[in-house]
């Protein structure tokens, strides 16, 4: 595993399929290529986490994330209420494009999406060039892991990179909303 702050080393590992943990605005989260469905299940089987939920993309920006959304098929007023809480602690359920693999939608008809306000996020996304899949890192029903010592607990050696560097300052993780309905999911 490396645990480097070299630009290079993190892209590599993410190229290559590997699985990153980074700091997001509230817990360490887990990440991977969005596009490759071996990354994608690696992930799901290291978190014990059932396929059907899908996860959530985090990215620097919303341009960053239009090849996985069917922005045509958002409303303007839609539309406004998503932008209106970004960059920030929200993410979005938006209608999915059909370049989204199943692994990363679940069993939905929309992908999860979220432009975070907490820039170390939105710097490997640029860094990367890309969205990166963001779930808490944790196994199925424990805490997630808030430093890096609570990190390794949980993980070990099963990470292929670890972004050294501390979470937000959020006391709790994003919240969800279905920008269709509005409702709030968590």
């Amino acid at each position: 595993m490396q645990s480097e702050s070299d630009p290079h080393s993190v892209i590599d590992v993410f190229n290559q399929g590997g699985i990153i943990a980074y700091p997001t605005e509230a817990v360490f989260g887990l990440g991977c290529d969005p596009d490759n469905s071996d990354a994608l299940q690696k992930l799901l089987n290291l978190k014990q986490r059932p396929a059907h939920k899908g996860l959530i993309l985090v990215a620097a920006d919303y341009g960053q994330l239009l090849p996985y959304v069917n922005d045509s098929a958002i409303s303007q007023d839609k539309r406004f209420a998503v932008f209106s809480r970004w960059p920030g602690p929200v993410t979005w359920l938006l209608p999915k494009s059909d370049r989204v693999l199943p692994l990363l939608s679940g069993e939905s008809d929309k992908i999860a999406v979220r432009v975070p306000a907490f820039e170390p996020v939105r710097e490997l996304c640029r860094q990367l060039g890309k969205p990166i899949v963001s779930t808490s890192a944790n196994l199925s029903g424990l805490e997630p892991a808030r430093t890096t010592e609570e990190l390794y607990a949980q993980f070990n050696d099963q990470l292929d990179f670890v972004v050294d560097q501390p979470v937000g300052g959020n006391a709790s993780p994003s919240t969800i909303f279905d920008a269709a309905t509005g409702q709030q999911l968590r």
